[in-house]
């Protein structure tokens, strides 16, 4: 045997004997209890209520009033209110713009002076009138005169013979008896006196009228408001419907908003809200700070939208130009809060009720299928609920399993069974 192989063996017997020490030496393993792993969740406490509840929406801030303002009359500009100008605030019955009223008191000065003409004209007439029935009185004194006198001749005198014939004799005496008792309406002066009446009622109507373009010279605000376009300047030329701008009442706007059918039931009161005042809230971020309004229910739109099966809800707040309550504070902020802005994008609340128990919990609680996991005796139940109302936090619900408090599952579960045991920190099993 070569020197080369008997150092192999040398060798090998070597490693032989190492690993074998090694196996001798090796430490003992110790033993532990095999436990069952339970998943660790996080829940939130729960009770049972009932009453009120918030319904949320979300709209944008509207003009409850608006109007168009534009002339009536015809003519030029000669004075426009330095504050109708867009964005600025004007008073109620301020005066807006004048027009040039030259014309207009001319056309005042000519009706009265017709006026005048006519009453001389009116007085003429009577005085016509008058003189006429006097004249008519005499005639018919007269003409019973005539009467009287040849009814009393003797028919055996001498002269009666050379009398006209009976007949002739009595007949003008008779037709100037009707004449008497109907005379000619035109000889009585009376069409003559209505004309003129009329003719000055005419004058009087047509001064009305020109008083009446002349006071619409002036344009003044129907109410406080925000000037929110114009297109008004002086010695402009203007017609009458002409547009000259548009004035946003501030006295009060309006929020609209959407509710669901199921939403809408839980305001008992909402369809009676113009005898009962159901209460709201508005809220608008400006800046890092939430500011709130409080508003009211003003009406509801009977009529289900056709495309999201809603129904719309006016909210009204009133003196929107003050400024709101910041969130978190009591005391009201005029100064550094921002008005109720108009256009702005709101977050709203409506105080509803509901005679159905229900429950708060985070929205993260709330399965798909509306199911919530519920943690009881440390084990897992799967209850179907409800939802009344949700938000971007929070879920209202109500279900027969909830039973009067609780603990719900807030976390995810991989695989969730009814029954399965959970763990929560804080548990010793």
């Amino acid at each position: 045997m070569s020197k080369q192989a008997r150092w192999a063996i040398l060798l090998l017997v070597g490693a032989v004997a190492i690993a074998a020490l090694m196996i001798a030496l090796r430490p003992e393993p110790e033993e532990q209890e095999v436990v069952t792993g339970a998943p660790l969740v996080q829940t939130a406490a729960y009770e049972v209520t009932t009453g009120a509840i918030e319904i949320q929406g979300s709209g944008t801030v509207q003009p409850r009033e608006e109007v168009t303002l534009g002339a009536e009359v015809s003519g030029k500009l000669v004075y426009v209110n330095p504050a109708f100008q867009e964005g600025g605030r004007v008073p109620s019955g301020a005066v807006l713009f004048r027009i040039d009223p030259s014309d207009y008191n001319n056309r005042v000065q000519s009706a009265r002076a017709d006026i005048a003409a006519q009453e001389v004209a009116v007085l003429q007439a009577q005085e016509e009138m008058a003189i006429a029935e006097a004249e008519l009185e005499r005639f018919a004194e007269r003409q019973s005169s005539r009467e009287a006198l040849s009814q009393s001749i003797d028919s055996n005198d001498y002269a009666a013979r050379i009398l006209p014939p009976e007949g002739l004799r009595t007949a003008p005496p008779a037709r100037a008896s009707a004449q008497a008792e109907e005379p000619n309406i035109l000889a009585t002066r009376e069409p003559q006196l209505r004309s003129a009446r009329a003719a000055r009622e005419r004058a009087e109507a047509q001064l009305a009228d020109a008083r009446l373009a002349l006071s619409r010279t002036v344009v003044r605000a129907p109410f406080a408001g925000i000037v929110r376009s114009e297109s008004a300047s002086v010695g402009t030329l203007v017609q009458p419907g002409q547009s000259l701008g548009t004035l946003v009442a501030s006295g009060a706007y309006e929020v609209r908003i959407s509710l669901t059918e199921a939403e809408a039931a839980l305001v008992p009161a909402l369809f009676s809200a113009g005898s009962t005042r159901v209460p709201a809230q508005v809220m608008l971020d400006y800046g890092d700070t939430t500011w709130r309004w409080d508003a009211y229910v003003d009406r509801v739109d009977p009529i289900l939208d056709p495309e999201t099966r809603t129904i719309d809800v006016f909210l009204r707040v009133n003196n929107p130009m003050r400024g709101g309550v910041a969130l978190g504070s009591d005391a009201e902020v005029t100064s550094a809060g921002p008005p109720l802005l108009l256009g702005s994008f709101v977050n709203a609340t409506i105080t509803g009720g509901s005679e159905q128990p229900y429950v708060r919990i985070p929205l993260t609680a709330l399965r798909t299928d509306n199911q919530v996991w519920v943690r009881r005796g440390g084990k897992l139940a799967i209850v179907p609920v409800d939802v009344l109302q949700r938000t971007d936090d929070f879920a209202w619900v109500s279900g027969e399993g909830l039973g009067e408090a609780g603990h719900v599952v807030t976390s995810p579960l991989r695989t969730p069974v009814e029954g399965m045991a959970l763990r929560r920190e804080g548990d010793t099993q």
